[in-house]
Parts: C-alpha cells; structure tokens; sequence
C-alpha cells in the first residue's frame, strides 16, 4: 500500500536524476479555456527547504493551492511566463504555450542548469530540458510550479471577471462549460476570449 501510494505522489527522483543542482520544473495553465492567457509557471526549489503537501493542482483545494502558493513563493525562486488570447490566436496554443514557457524560466531571479516540464513538448533552451507526461504528479518541482501557474490564472480570470460581468469567469475560468457557451451566445466574445477556438468562432 505505502509503495503505490509513494508513486502517486510527487517527489525528488526527477530531480536527483537529472544531476542539476538548480531544477527548474515548469508547467502551464489554461491551454483548454475559451478566454483568457495560457499562464506558465517556473519554479526552482531549496532542497533542504521544500513545502509539504505539494501536488498536482488539480488534485488539491482551492484553499491548499493558496496556501501552498504563499510558502513557494516565499521559499523558492519563481518565474511566470504568459501568451494572451491575441498571441495565442496569432500563433496557435502550443507555439504559445512555448514560448510562455520560455518567459517564464527567462523571468527567474536564478537560472536554473536544468529544466523538467510536465507534458510531452519543450521549447528550446540554452541548458538540459526534460518534458516528463503527467510531471505535475511526478515531480516536486514540477507540481509547485503547477500550482503557481493555477492559482495566477484563476486569479487573473477573477479579476478579468470584474472587467467584463455577466460572463462569470471566476466560477468557470474560461473553460467551455455549459454556461460558459451559453453566456458566449448570448453576449457574444469579450476582449479575452480566444477568436481561434471553434465555440467562439461560432459566435463572431
């Protein structure tokens, strides 16, 4: 039991196997919404000081996200790297996913010798990259940047809410719910939805 549970939960072999002494784990949030940025988040953690709890975001509350948010942000170095919906439509979301990535490890206060990224792709940079499938529940590093890169975009398209109501982009994010499509229909796009994805062409 205690074996399958250590595989289902982050932790430090990516990291010591990759022989870097500053990992950086990257990941995104947002390339499936209808509106607003994709949001990518790096993160390079203190060995000797790594917050409990970390995982996936998705697997964790609203409120462990914040929380956690806080102690990394606090006790790591940290980048954030975005592509808004005019980028995204321009050059298609996994170019801008790309380069999102890249801004982001651009904005760390510490270059990292290595990088891990959750999924399947990387962008080119000038150090070793690995992209690791499901990374965010696999990886340490990866999954703290998870909830950084979640927890900015879910505060951005709050926000972003108050600026256009009546789409109710805190409750859904900007992904293609029900009332989601709904709402487009019968407001039609606002200035941060994605004109390139089907349910908003729909609509122009």
């Amino acid at each position: 039991m205690r074996q399958n549970r250590e595989k289902s939960t982050p932790n430090w072999h990516y990291e010591t196997q990759s022989g870097g002494i500053m990992v950086a784990g990257v990941d995104e949030a947002g390339r499936g919404p209808l509106a607003g940025p994709v949001v990518v988040a790096a993160v390079i953690l203190a060995p000797n000081n790594i917050p409990d709890g970390l995982n996936d975001s998705k697997k964790l509350s609203q409120s462990k996200r914040e929380a956690l948010f806080k102690i990394i942000i606090q006790t790591a170095h940290v980048g954030i790297g975005m592509a808004e919906p005019e980028e995204i439509d321009r050059i298609n979301i996994l170019a801008a996913t790309m380069v999102a990535m890249q801004r982001a490890v651009a904005d760390l206060p510490a270059a990292p010798d290595t990088i891990l990224i959750d999924g399947n792709h990387c962008p080119k940079f000038n150090v070793p990259v690995q992209a690791i499938v499901k990374g965010d529940a696999k990886s340490l590093s990866i999954a703290a940047a998870s909830i950084i890169a979640k927890t900015t975009r879910d505060r951005l398209m709050a926000e972003a809410d108050s600026r256009f109501p009546g789409y109710g982009h805190t409750g859904h994010k900007g992904y293609p719910t029900k009332t989601h499509r709904e709402t487009l229909i019968k407001l039609g796009a606002s200035p941060i939805h994605r004109r390139s994805y089907a349910p908003v062409k729909v609509v122009l």
